[in-house]
């Protein structure tokens, strides 16, 4: 069974960067559609951003785009977000995400029901 472990995250302080990691453990996400998603409390996750099995496509949220890079290096079975000029209002809980359904698909998937894996998530925490 597929596992998803995240690193990085932490307190940064505005107009910083900082960088998060997923590493899929258990099953090759090499085929797979992953994703970044936030969580404020109180609310379901927001899409923040996502790439294709093959990294070729990405997609943002508006709030991030811009700012927020995603890649992934499928020989390490690896996501990452690399956020940079950060914000307060970024300050969420970030979850990494797989789709299992996405295999050879070449559109972003954005909808949160349509990831089957998820990490534990992290906390990011930009002060201002």
């Amino acid at each position: 069974q597929v596992q998803l472990v995240q690193s990085g995250g932490g307190l940064v302080q505005a107009g910083g960067s900082l960088t998060l990691s997923c590493t899929a453990s258990g099953r090759s996400s090499s085929n797979y559609a992953m994703a970044w998603f936030r969580q404020y409390p109180g609310k379901g996750p927001d899409f923040v951003a996502t790439t294709t099995w093959d990294g070729k496509i990405t997609f943002y949220a508006d709030s991030v785009r811009g700012r927020f890079a995603v890649s992934r290096d499928n020989a390490k079975n690896s996501v990452s977000l690399q956020m940079n000029s950060l914000k307060p209002e970024d300050t969420a809980v970030y979850f990494c995400a797989l789709d299992l359904h996405s295999r050879g698909i070449n559109s972003p998937a954005t909808l949160m029901e349509q990831y089957d894996i998820w990490g534990l998530g992290t906390q990011v925490t930009v002060s201002s």
